[in-house]
């Protein structure tokens, strides 16, 4: 497809840090909102579905879990897709996807249908499109790309926000089946924001010299030499042991507030204002990772995030109030938010660009393994000790390790590195920009002369020569 080349980070663009950026940071922002707040806005729908079909509400949980092992499990696959069809074709087919899963869902008439549709299709549009998103917007900023993926994340907890009320209104006004069938309509906003991820274009001198060069060097569908990068696969460890635990603690404070006695509206409103405090946490974390002597230590504000998470959760197990959870959400959302804006800003800064498609698919089905394992082990503790504080504890402690990970990991075993492009394209790349953008009046006069006294002194080696601006005085 035409798409294949022009997608594929080309040579000599500057990612534009603006521009056109700001519409795929928009759509980035749609996109991950639905990814990571659809399986939980889901949930609204389960005591429909438990009288439906008379399942229990384990059966129902199922549908959340699938979609989240899809968005995760698919990583390579969708890495695959990118480097193969390009970022749009990608994610107008996952849109599709995603709304066709909702839809279908909504005639289906056993919870093992609904399984494969709301869950395995709807779950694999979701993935199709959050990849291709953040592979764009990797590409579309480079000064500013912390603050880009701050605001990005920030879609996560706002649609959150939106789509919980909007799914109880959904199923009081149509029912389960209605209300899929609207949310399904809405997804097809996915196919908007997949037209929204434009190519960069490469410079007619690139566009010249492309067709050679493609010829020697063949596209990799998967680039497993991400594994010889020992930052990756250090950062690949501790978001592996991150994610047991850290979406430990939003799935069992609810609960935790009602074993104490309080009353559900009252319990729901905690996540409330766990969403609340995450939807500035994101953005603010991004402007403060994009300052100049931030940046270069990123790496270890996202292990100080981690950590701050870590000892969150394990303060909030000594919570015996209502009071002491609401202050334990309040300082979770904050670590949660700067959680959620750094993670992709950190695995962007040690793959680089040419790099990033392949690493994201890595790293996301590692932490799959990680996501189907982390609640469900958190739930058989509670169920072997009736205590919410050994869940609250344990997941403090997988976090706080994979922040020990992160940062001794990267202090002792990486190499102190300048800031060298991590492949040969890169540095032909950079080296081609610094040419263009350094030469000097000066050199160029200097490059002249000697090509004009070149053409003087072999006259007879040379044929005829095409008058140039940069070879004439």
């Amino acid at each position: 497809m035409g798409a294949v080349v022009a997608d594929d980070g080309p040579s000599g663009v500057k990612a534009p840090d603006g521009g056109w950026g700001w519409a795929v940071l928009f759509g980035c922002f749609i996109i991950t909102g639905f990814s990571y707040a659809f399986p939980k806005a889901v949930s609204v729908f389960f005591k429909e579905l438990i009288r439906e079909f008379g399942i229990g509400y384990s059966d129902t949980a199922w549908i959340s879990s699938i979609l989240l092992a899809m968005l995760y499990g698919t990583g390579p696959l969708c890495s695959v897709c990118v480097n193969r069809f390009g970022c749009r074709p990608v994610m107008l087919v996952g849109g599709l996807f995603a709304s066709m899963g909702m839809v279908i869902a909504s005639f289906c008439t056993s919870i093992v249908q609904i399984y494969l549709t709301a869950g395995v299709i709807t779950g694999l549009g979701l993935a199709l499109n959050f990849q291709p998103s953040l592979i764009m917007l990797n590409r579309y900023f480079d000064k500013r790309r912390p603050l880009a993926n701050g605001l990005s994340a920030a879609g996560s907890p706002v649609f959150l926000c939106a789509l919980s009320p909007l799914g109880q209104i959904l199923q009081h006004e149509y029912g389960w089946r209605g209300g899929f069938l609207i949310l399904g309509g809405m997804l097809l906003n996915c196919c908007v924001c997949g037209a929204l991820m434009r190519p960069l274009e490469p410079p007619k001198k690139a566009e010249a010299t492309k067709e050679p060069a493609e010829k020697k060097v063949k596209k990799k569908l998967l680039d497993f030499s991400v594994f010889k990068d020992g930052g990756f696969v250090i950062y690949t460890l501790a978001a592996s042991i991150m994610v047991l635990g850290l979406f430990v603690p939003p799935v069992f404070v609810v609960s935790y507030a009602k074993d104490l006695g309080y009353q559900d509206t009252k319990a729901a409103f905690l996540l409330t204002i766990l969403g609340f405090i995450d939807i500035f946490a994101r953005p603010i974390c991004g402007m403060v990772a994009g300052l100049k002597w931030v940046r270069p230590r990123c790496v270890y504000l996202f292990s100080f995030a981690m950590i701050f998470n870590g000892f969150t959760d394990l303060m909030g197990s000594m919570s015996v109030d209502y009071s002491g959870l609401v202050v334990f959400c309040i300082f979770f959302g904050i670590s949660y938010g700067m959680v959620g804006a750094l993670q992709f800003e950190v695995l962007m800064a040690i793959v680089g660009t040419q790099k990033f498609s392949s690493a994201i698919g890595l790293v996301l089905l590692a932490e799959a393994m990680a996501v189907l394992i982390g609640p469900p082990s958190a739930g058989k503790l509670l169920d072997a000790t009736g205590r919410y504080m050994f869940v609250f504890i344990i997941a403090g402690i997988e976090v706080t390790t994979s922040a020990l990970v992160l940062a001794l990991g990267n202090f002792f075993c990486i190499k102190k590195k300048s800031e060298e492009p991590h492949t040969k394209e890169e540095a032909a790349e950079r080296e081609e920009l610094n040419k263009s953008e350094n030469k000097t009046p000066e050199d160029a006069k200097v490059d002249s002369i000697e090509v004009e006294q070149f053409l003087k002194d072999e006259p007879e080696k040379n044929g005829e020569v095409v008058t140039n601006p940069e070879t004439c005085v």
